[in-house]
Formats: structure tokens, C-alpha cells, sequence
């Protein structure tokens, strides 16, 4: 259990769930333990679990599963179980950490409007792989220096008027960035009032906050800066996760394992 003024501060964080706690143990790894040779000592993992809500059995199927996945691997060090990232576990999580711990003013500026010549599904699948989000049909918007299939048309573009950015806006995803929006506010206003956290309470908060992040803006592609609304949800959560990141650092696993023993 984290300390009763985290625990309460950061309940309509955790009440925001996505329910899969193998994903939220990828999450726990891809943030604490991402490095090679980085490994998280049995009773330090439980303690964090217990602290985010998860069953102990809960936890042991998550990890059952990953290590069948090829993402985790234990091994014992005397009677204590430490686990870590698998070399593919690193690799995805490395993939996937430029859009997770991108500051909300990194990114590509300027951006590029395509159109393709008919509908293709092969186009459209290399234009998805570049990173650029369609507009409409054969009309895509995306990173100024991504590759384009031959026989397309492209024009260079550095502003945008306010519909395409809200078009190219994930519309499935707003109630659930109002949602983190609302959880993450509540959180950076209690912990004004709150001591500093000790290490493993600082696991925890940075836990929650990239896990419920990390679940809807690894959904769709990053859109170039210009074309991101400063005033959507979106925005203001990227906002509020950068800072609270970079309040709260990644402690070192040697001091969680101080803290626990403690």
C-alpha cells in the first residue's frame, strides 16, 4: 500500500483502470527497468503491485503470461525471484518510448498533405507506417519528412486551419482523454499539499501516470505539432504528464529495494 496521501491523490487515476494487469506490468518494466541488467527483486514487484490494487494471483498470471510471451524473464538470486525486460521486452519498449516520454513541444513542426491517385490499400498501408493520419478518403496529413509510395501528390505545409486539427484529432479517444485530463489535474493539485514521496511511492505515481498515457497515445499516430490543438484534452495531457515526470524522476531500484526493506 502506498502511503495514505498518495493512495487518496491518485484515486481517480486509478480508478481510470484498463483493466489488463499484463499490460500494466509492461508498463511498470517499460518505465522502472527498461535498461539491460535492470531487474526488480520479487518482494519490491509485490510491494508495487499490492500499492496499484493488484491480487497477488492477479500478478502471477500476468507475469506467467509475459514470460510465455517472450517479454519477461525471472530467475531466482538465493530465495528471492527477480524478473526483468527480455531483450525482446527492451526492444519494444525502447520502440515505443519516444512517444510515451516526448515532451509536449517535440515532434515534427512542419507537416505534409498527400493525396494518393485511387484508393490502394498498399499505398495506404506504407503512408500508416510513416506515421500520417488520413483526412478523408485517398487524403492523408502527416511528418514532413515521411516516405511517400511513387504517384503520389504532396504538398508542404507549416500551419493549419482549426478543422484539421480537430479532424486528425482521434475522436474515439476524447471521453477518455477528458477522463485522464480530469485524473491527472486532480492528482498534480493534491500533490502540492503532499511531503515528498519515498521511492516506491514514486514508482507507483509514475506507474499509474504512464500506464494511462501510455494506453491511449500508443493508439494512433503522433500528429506534427501544427497540427495539435493546444486547446484539446489530448494537449493538456500531454502537458500534465511531462510535468509530473519530470517532478517525480525514475528512482533507481536499488533505492525502492532500501525503501522496502525499511
Amino acid at each position: 500500500m502506498p502511503s495514505d496521501t498518495l493512495y487518496d491523490a491518485a484515486a481517480d487515476l486509478r480508478a481510470l483502470g484498463g483493466g489488463r494487469v499484463w499490460s500494466l506490468v509492461v508498463s511498470l518494466f517499460g518505465d522502472l527497468a527498461q535498461g539491460e541488467g535492470d531487474k526488480i527483486d520479487g518482494p519490491v514487484l509485490s510491494a508495487i503491485m499490492a500499492a496499484l490494487e493488484v491480487r497477488p494471483e492477479a500478478a502471477r498470471v500476468a507475469l506467467h503470461r509475459l514470460r510465455n510471451d517472450g517479454w519477461i524473464a525471472s530467475e531466482k538470486s538465493g530465495r528471492i525471484s527477480q524478473h526483468s525486460l527480455t531483450a525482446l521486452g527492451r526492444a519494444e519498449s525502447a520502440a515505443a518510448s519516444p512517444r510515451i516520454y516526448a515532451r509536449p513541444n517535440e515532434g515534427p513542426e512542419n507537416w505534409q498533405l498527400v493525396i494518393l491517385p485511387k484508393t490502394d490499400p498498399k499505398r495506404q498501408q506504407i503512408l500508416n507506417d510513416a506515421g500520417m493520419i488520413q483526412l478523408m478518403p485517398r487524403v492523408f496529413v502527416g511528418p514532413a519528412d515521411a516516405p511517400l509510395p511513387r504517384d503520389t501528390f504532396a504538398l508542404a505545409a507549416s500551419t493549419a486551419p482549426d478543422w484539421v486539427s480537430k479532424q486528425v484529432a482521434p475522436a474515439a479517444l476524447e471521453d477518455d482523454y477528458a477522463r485522464l485530463r480530469t485524473a491527472l489535474e486532480a492528482l498534480s493539485d493534491a500533490l502540492t499539499d503532499l511531503p515528498s514521496l519515498d521511492p516506491l511511492d514514486t514508482a507507483v505515481l509514475r506507474c499509474l501516470v504512464v500506464h494511462n498515457w501510455r494506453r491511449l497515445v500508443l493508439k494512433y499516430a503522433q500528429p506534427p505539432r501544427a497540427l495539435i490543438d493546444p486547446q484539446s484534452d489530448y494537449y493538456k495531457c500531454h502537458v500534465l504528464v511531462s510535468n509530473l515526470l519530470t517532478a517525480y524522476p525514475r528512482p533507481a531500484l536499488s533505492d525502492i529495494a532500501l525503501n522496502k526493506a525499511i
